[in-house]
């Protein structure tokens, strides 16, 4: 009589990365991706091969302080030693923050219903320990222009002007902009966007839109224009990624 076979579980990862030294969140060929490094760990654990999907990419340079992923497995032995085994195999600029079992229907990218991201910004010249870690600003900014920007950007809009070519398709590029904050901390500055979905590069655009008005080289009616033509333009210069985190998915 034969032994049925025990049935995976699937399981629901919370990991936090240092982007720098990555190609990005997305599989490469070279093998140098944050997930790339994950299956192998992963593989070593497990014996076998196995694929992770995300909550979403991010791109070479970018960080996450809270990215999702969830993975298929048949694992006995308990989720924090499944969790300590695959943080062996790590580099210590990814860690896994928690792993537990979720539903078998959970999916790490459609169930999402929000994300939040930080943009880091310094006016000024940075120390070393701050500079890998931001947008470095050598002049200060209108403030007021950049708060009249994004009180145009919040809200249900079609972001198209303000993502990128070479992204995935999507049958919309409507998103609901809930949440777009701007905290200043002396020479620290950090935009908050909180949306139901982001197009591809749609953080970096907005933030080098909001920062190119701050800087007098676009007016905040040429933002209005941009979000109504729902047409990239050259004039959307795309921030540097360093200085972006993923901070939060909401499910």
């Amino acid at each position: 009589m034969k032994t049925a076979s025990a049935q995976p579980t699937r399981w629901k990862c919370v990991c936090s990365y240092d982007g720098t030294r990555f190609t990005g969140w997305q599989s490469q060929a070279s093998g140098d991706a944050i997930q790339d490094v994950i299956e192998r760990s992963l593989a070593k654990v497990l014996k076998t091969d196995t694929r992770v999907h995300g909550s979403g990419r991010t791109d070479a340079g970018v960080h996450a302080r809270a990215q999702v992923f969830h993975f298929d497995a048949v694992w006995p032995h308990g989720a924090e030693k499944l969790r300590r085994a695959m943080q062996t195999g790590l580099p210590r600029t990814i860690q896994l923050q928690s792993l537990r079992p979720a539903p078998a229907d959970f999916h790490a990218r459609f169930a999402a219903r929000g994300k939040i991201y930080h943009y880091e910004i310094f006016l000024g010249e940075p120390d070393p320990f701050t500079l890998p870690y931001c947008w470095a600003i050598g002049w200060e900014m209108d403030w007021a222009a950049v708060e009249a920007a994004a009180a145009l950007l919040r809200g249900k809009h079609d972001f198209k002007a303000f993502s990128a070519e070479g992204g995935t398709e999507r049958e919309t590029t409507v998103r609901h902009l809930r949440r777009l904050e701007i905290r200043r901390r002396g020479r620290r500055v950090r935009f908050v966007f909180e949306a139901d979905g982001f197009l591809y590069k749609m953080v970096r655009s907005l933030t080098g839109a909001l920062v190119h008005v701050g800087l007098g080289k676009l007016a905040v009616a040429d933002v209005g224009r941009m979000l109504r033509d729902a047409k990239r333009v050259a004039r959307v210069q795309t921030a540097p990624p360093q200085g972006l985190f993923l901070v939060r998915v909401f499910y």
